[in-house]
């Protein structure tokens, strides 16, 4: 039997932690935001200050530190606060938390992505 995307997003929701736009703005200096969005996605619908930036297609290299191309300021984060990731609406963040947290850290998914963020009436820039 072949899975499809949307159930393979199901399941991983089901795996990890899910947290709202308002609690992760809330959490502070406790957590770390990570957007997994394209490069172009930034530049054309804005991003959440002080977030970190990974591509969903480089996120095991850039999480991995014994890849050799790893990103400290994601690194630092490993075993010391949760990073919650986000994407445009959700899918590709809950895929890649889910892979993070296969990788060793805690990794929770926003609800909604960017999409909630701006409902919640969240800061961008």
């Amino acid at each position: 039997m072949t899975t499809t995307m949307k159930q393979m997003v199901a399941e991983a929701r089901e795996r990890i932690a899910v947290v709202s736009p308002r609690e992760s703005h809330a959490a502070g200096e406790r957590a770390v935001i990570l957007d997994v969005r394209e490069p172009g996605e930034l530049e054309s619908d804005g991003r959440i200050p002080g977030a970190l930036h990974v591509p969903r297609g480089l996120l095991e290299s850039k999480a991995d530190v014994e890849s050799g191309s790893s990103l400290d300021a994601l690194t630092a984060a490993r075993g010391q606060k949760q990073v919650q990731v986000l994407c445009a609406s959700g899918a590709r963040a809950a895929l890649a938390a889910e892979t993070l947290a296969r990788l060793g850290y805690d990794g929770a998914v926003i609800d909604g992505g960017l999409k909630g963020w701006k409902e919640a009436g969240l800061p961008t820039e």
